[in-house]
């Protein structure tokens, strides 16, 4: 029996279920940039930037797949005209054939994402969403039927996709009671006759149905029903917040005074010129922690409401750092690399796919550093 040949859109089908482009911030641009979903694949590189030096790596490693955290093309283009930087690695790539996916604020929104695997980089315990996205719509279907089709109609309504509740199906309730109608003239009753009052002994059978099978679950339920006229609810369910969404809160092993947790970021991250910045009493101990992997001082109202002792993100610019640093129960704010808050996904995602791929494909991540600063003048890097 010879090798299982795993295609491109294999790749993309597992990488689409561990981060959903359904995910994605509105104003992202995720998915396949380049590449043909029946190519084959043996080789794939992650890497936070799709820059100029990543793209030579994977050329020059025979990589069939370069998948990235960060989109080449971000903002909509007239032209990828080989005159451009972005062009060039457009032409480039393709020549080649190497194929670029990208997962973005759709891995920021997963679980496990991208700050998930920060916030594991530096130990934390109990981690949560900062920033919650709500879980999927769902619907409560209740429905009435004859005792003795209640076994029937719950396996017909589990195929068309109700009654899942995390890793169990076939989930339901259902009690017992009377169900009573009177046939009128033009309707074909399965039970009774025209003019007659009937009573039935039904249950009441209950069911959670995501809102997206609402369609399908109703014409199982019409179609495995033994009445014309089949009686049933749907309930729109409040919406509640999932485990998905943005940033995460967790809290440390052990509580670490302010220099020392700071010490512990820069030891756990990769080394950048850019180092570790903080902003706080030295002492102040540190037991709470908020993670935002890339730019996050747009969280801060969020993180200030979460009353962490500590947030690490990234980007964090002048003005906003103040302004939440001016707030007396404010917490600490350290700041890293943009590159090395996110790079730690790279594990994450490599190990991930791996566990769901089949066939033989070999994967690495790049170690290049992609973080914009390269020098860092007039400070010791050892301090």
């Amino acid at each position: 029996m010879g090798l299982v040949t795993t295609r491109l859109a294999d790749v993309i089908a597992v990488l689409d279920r561990l981060y959903d482009p359904a995910w994605a911030e509105s104003w992202d641009a995720v998915g396949l940039v380049t590449g043909d979903p029946d190519q084959p694949v043996r080789r794939i590189l992650f890497a936070v930037d799709p820059m100029r030096p990543v793209v030579d790596e994977a050329i020059a490693g025979d990589f069939d797949l370069l998948v990235t955290h960060h989109p080449l093309l971000l903002r909509g283009v007239n032209s990828v005209a080989a005159t451009t930087p972005k062009g060039r690695v457009v032409h480039d790539l393709i020549k080649s054939n190497t194929a670029l996916h990208v997962c973005h604020t759709n891995a920021d929104n997963a679980n496990p994402g991208v700050s998930d695997a920060l916030a594991a980089a530096l130990g934390l315990q109990d981690t949560g969403p900062l920033k919650a996205m709500p879980a999927e719509p769902t619907d409560k279907l209740v429905v009435f039927v004859p005792v003795e089709e209640t076994q029937g109609m719950l396996d017909a309504l589990s195929k068309a996709g109700a009654g899942r509740i995390g890793d169990y199906d076939r989930a339901a309730w259902s009690g017992t009671g009377e169900g009573t109608f009177r046939p009128l003239g033009g309707a074909n009753p399965t039970i009774g006759q025209v003019g007659d009052i009937e009573v039935v002994a039904e249950n009441r059978l209950e069911m959670l149905v995501p809102r997206r099978n609402r369609r399908a679950v109703v014409e199982a339920l019409k179609a495995a029903h033994s009445y014309e006229e089949p009686a049933f609810d749907i309930y729109e369910l409040a919406a509640l917040p999932s485990e998905r969404g943005g940033g995460r809160v967790g809290v440390l092993r052990e509580p670490l005074p302010l220099r020392d947790f700071a010490r512990l970021v820069a030891d756990n991250l990769p080394r950048t010129e850019h180092g570790v910045r903080v902003s706080g009493d030295p002492d102040r101990i540190i037991e709470t922690v908020a993670v935002v992997g890339g730019a996050g001082d747009s969280e801060f109202d969020r993180v200030r409401a979460s009353g962490v002792d500590a947030y690490v993100t990234a980007d964090l610019r002048h003005h906003p750092a103040t302004e939440a640093r001016a707030y007396d129960v404010g917490p600490a704010l350290v700041d890293v690399a943009h590159w090395a808050s996110e790079w730690p996904w790279l594990q994450d995602a490599d190990r991930l796919l791996r566990a769901q791929l089949e066939g033989d494909v070999e994967t690495h991540i790049s170690t290049i550093c992609t973080d914009a600063w390269t020098l860092r003048v007039g400070q010791d890097p050892q301090a």
